[in-house]
């Protein structure tokens, strides 16, 4: 057989090439990189919504999209297609990561799990008591749920700034507590922020996912065969009333974890199929007979990992730097000179949601997490100690995307909605910042008791 060329046979603009492309997808997996292009979507939004170019800002996100077909139209503005249509791609994704948590992760094992379930729901309670209580008698009541959430992308990407020094049981209960936020937040969004149900619509999503268990069913194992019935889904909760990106949540929980039963195992397979490319001479065989062979090698490729893992894999890039920097510019623009924040409504929603992630965050996932260990229900992990808590529940107070996404839903009154999201910004800032000078204190010690102890 043909030896395989060096890396110095390529020719240098090829080389060249491959190393830009290596670093962009070495980039693109670091999840502080994912952070920063939120944070940089988030300021753009800002600068421009309180520019003298604010009334393009504006204008781009009513401006009116119509998809139809014959004498079928259906016509909505451009915000509408992100937050209610787009989006279904985040919570797809969302879906499928409660999905595996629930196969093979934490969630799996409900004893390691216990305390970050309990930690997540002291996290979703005290912010929402600490917002209530300030708003207790106004139309601001409504947004209670706000500050329930936490930003994924925004937490574990600061935390990897913190470097590899924070220890290994630490992200792993952010992540755990941010999946069960997200659920939380599902389960919220589905129970009081649909607004009347229409139950026709059900039967239309029922039709798509009973569409998504017989493809299931036959083996159809392509993503793209899943589209149109994930649309029927998506447009049957959209009839009913209740957030249509729900859909991607239950089709993210429909998601087989396990591969595809096949004749012959995908690895084999990809064996078999390398060997029967070339001859005894090592040369490529009849193109014919190459074209079949590299038909089933795609398929063994694609069965080589669970669907649920390999959707999520090709979503991720498009969902992590498209789709929510797209969703913080469209959502995170906030002119403040146009809210008004002399009347009590608005104060109080600004402050309330503000304060509820910056205090009632950490302050809910260290006290029912210390309650849990202290009752005996649940330990700690071995390499955590309560400083790592309590940096875990400074980091869950960064709420951002699915606050900004909530407070969309609560508010139809266009100050409050205003309010509401400067409190978004307002308290993630302020919990990121806390959050990361807690960190790097939190390192340091760790680093000193390390020399401490090898002495």
């Amino acid at each position: 057989m043909k030896s395989r060329p060096s890396f110095q046979d390529i020719p240098r603009a090829q080389r060249l090439a491959e190393h830009t492309f290596t670093c962009i997808r070495s980039l693109l997996h670091r999840e502080a990189f994912s952070g920063v292009v939120l944070l940089l979507a988030t300021a753009v939004a800002l600068i421009w919504a309180n520019s003298s170019y604010a009334d393009s800002y504006h204008a781009l996100w009513h401006a009116s999209v119509s998809f139809g077909f014959g004498s079928f139209e259906f016509s909505q503005p451009l915000h509408f297609w992100i937050n209610d249509g787009l989006m279904t791609l985040f919570f797809l994704v969302v879906g499928m990561e409660i999905r595996r948590e629930m196969h093979e992760g934490a969630l799996a094992d409900l004893r390691q799990a216990s305390l970050p379930i309990a930690a997540a729901c002291g996290g979703v309670i005290m912010p929402a008591l600490i917002y209530a209580s300030l708003n207790l008698n106004g139309a601001g009541l409504h947004g209670w749920a706000i500050p329930a959430a936490t930003d994924i992308a925004f937490a574990v990407g600061l935390l990897a700034l913190l470097g590899k020094g924070i220890p290994s049981g630490v992200r792993i209960f952010l992540l755990t507590l941010a999946v069960i936020d997200d659920v939380i937040a599902v389960i919220l969004i589905a129970l009081f922020y649909s607004d009347g149900l229409n139950y026709s619509g059900f039967a239309l999503a029922g039709v798509g996912a009973l569409a998504v268990l017989g493809l299931q069913r036959i083996g159809i194992g392509s993503a793209f065969a899943y589209v149109l019935p994930g649309a029927l889904m998506w447009g049957g909760l959209l009839v009913t009333g209740a957030h249509p990106t729900l859909a991607g949540v239950v089709l993210g929980l429909m998601t087989p974890v396990m591969c595809l039963p096949t004749r012959e195992l995908p690895r084999a397979a990809v064996g078999r199929i390398a060997r029967e490319l070339e001859d005894d001479r090592g040369t490529a065989v009849a193109s014919n007979e190459a074209a079949q062979s590299l038909r089933e090698l795609r398929l063994a490729q694609r069965e080589v990992l669970p669907p649920v893992v390999r959707v999520q894999l090709a979503l991720h890039p498009w969902v992590t730097f498209g789709l929510m920097p797209l969703f913080a510019l469209a959502n995170a623009g906030v002119s403040l000179s146009g809210t008004d924040l002399s009347s009590a409504t608005s104060h109080w929603v600004m402050a309330g949601v503000a304060v509820a992630l910056l205090v009632g965050k950490p302050l809910g996932v260290v006290s029912f997490s210390w309650l849990m260990v202290k009752l005996g229900l649940c330990r700690l992990p071995a390499d955590m100690s309560w400083r790592g808590v309590a940096l875990t529940g400074l980091l869950a107070g960064i709420g951002f995307t699915m606050s900004i996404f909530i407070a969309n839903l609560a508010f139809s009154d266009a100050n409050l909605l205003a309010a509401a999201k400067l409190g978004v910004l307002l308290g993630s800032l302020a919990s990121a910042i806390v959050g990361l000078t807690w960190g790097i204190i939190y390192v340091r010690r760790l680093r000193a008791e390390a020399v401490g102890s090898a002495t």
